[in-house]
């Protein structure tokens, strides 16, 4: 067991941190255009953040997070998403007092305890935005361009965004009457979780994955037929934007997402390439959640998620391949003590003009160094002896090319700068 992660978790090595560290970048420079800054919170939070702002009747608080009493018996969560601990942070740092909108961005582990599965770990990362101060459809617009242009940017072309709009406390009041009217002839043939939510969060019904209740809730009233005026506006205005943009959507009225603190808009992105259908982000608009943990009143908010490991998954699917990183520039085959000290000078010179170089440290043949230098792809191999440290010159050998040529080691720098 010692030697085995735990269940649910996965080791990143340097075959696949490479990749990772591109997907990093990438979303942080284009997060940067948009005007977006780095937040970085807590791997762990208070539970009753998590109770309060995700919901106690979702699936995440219910079934999912991992809670622990801490030494000073207080209850701990690690965090199961990241928006709560966002907008805790938005309160507490009193960002409220600055310029707004808000504008945010984070990458960071998230936990859950559910079935490990193919791009579903108990520890998974995501990537993820946060837009509050502003509750205008502009920014929901923004929010999911940013998001299609970064996976369109990772090589994902046939993106289609599904949205809809969950309504507001206006027009969810009737709404959920009539839905709990509904569901109350339907007690029969919904399964035992349905029946529990249909009274405490009866919109989460129509989410439910059970086959069985699916196909006995065909005619359930939907809330995008069923929005107040200003929940319309919003929804058409917002569709008007994404129109002008050019971004391929379709208005997909059973989605509700997860999580009970979305309010108006929702959605979801979805790979089509190569004829897979893959779900890649989702998100939505959670105006009330900053009140709702404590924060001021009047602060909207919009944002979304990004699963790493489904997203990578999703690459590998359509056969997208992230370049490997730049190999070692040059590698020191050395002969002899004196050479190996020498070759440290040379290390430190070539290593602070910002070229990578390495050398042997296991005491190998010349023969081995050679292969080691091929092992690591070095461009560059120059073998350092006495003779060559005396005339001060070497033989520099393009591995790539096999083309060699005599080069002072004075001038050794100066030289690979030119080359590379």
């Amino acid at each position: 067991m010692l030697t085995k992660a735990p269940r649910g978790t996965k080791d990143i090595t340097p075959s696949e941190s490479y990749k990772w560290n591109y997907l990093e970048s990438k979303f942080k420079n284009l997060c940067s255009l948009y005007g977006y800054e780095e937040i970085r919170t807590p791997i762990f939070e208070n539970t009753e953040l998590f109770q309060r702002g995700v919901g106690d009747t979702t699936d995440i608080v219910q079934k999912e997070m991992y809670s622990f009493k801490d030494k000073g018996d207080r209850s701990i969560t690690l965090k199961p998403e990241g928006t709560a601990g966002v907008v805790r942070a938005f309160i507490e740092n009193k960002m409220y007092a600055d310029a707004q909108p808000t504008k945010l961005f984070y990458i960071t582990p998230c936990f859950r305890y559910e079935r490990p599965q193919s791009g579903r770990q108990r520890q998974f990362h995501q990537f993820g935005i946060e837009a509050i101060g502003s509750d205008t459809p502009s920014l929901d617009a923004e929010v999911i361009e940013l998001a299609t242009q970064f996976l369109g940017e990772v090589g994902l072309k046939d993106l289609s965004v599904s949205i809809n709009s969950v309504g507001c406390p206006v027009c969810r009041e009737s709404y959920n009457e009539k839905l709990k009217k509904y569901l109350a002839s339907k007690e029969d043939v919904l399964c035992d979780l349905c029946n529990e939510r249909r009274e405490k969060n009866p919109m989460r019904v129509i989410d439910c994955k059970n086959e069985t209740c699916q196909a006995n809730i065909q005619d359930i009233p939907l809330i995008a037929d069923n929005l107040c005026e200003d929940c319309q506006n919003h929804f058409d205005t917002l569709k008007s934007y994404l129109d002008e943009m050019n971004i391929k959507y379709e208005v997909d009225k059973k989605i509700v997402r997860g999580l009970d603190y979305y309010k108006r808009t929702a959605f979801e992105i979805i790979s089509n390439d190569l004829g897979s259908q893959s779900t890649v982000c989702g998100g939505g608009r959670y105006d009330g959640l900053v009140e709702q943990i404590g924060g001021p009143e009047g602060f909207s908010g919009i944002g979304f998620g990004l699963g790493v490991e489904r997203l990578l998954l999703t690459l590998a699917a359509n056969n997208i391949e992230i370049a490997k990183p730049d190999s070692t520039d040059i590698f020191i085959v050395t002969i002899g003590d004196t050479a190996k000290l020498k070759a440290f000078n040379i290390l430190k010179a070539l290593r602070s003009n910002h070229i990578s170089a390495d050398k042997d440290h296991l005491d190998r043949s010349v023969k081995a160094q050679f292969k080691y230098s091929n092992k690591v792809d070095a461009k560059y191999t120059i073998v350092i002896g006495d003779d060559e440290l005396e005339k001060d010159e070497a033989t520099l050998k393009n591995m790539n090319t096999g083309e060699q040529r005599l080069i002072k080691l004075s001038e050794l720098v100066e030289e690979l700068k030119k080359e590379l």
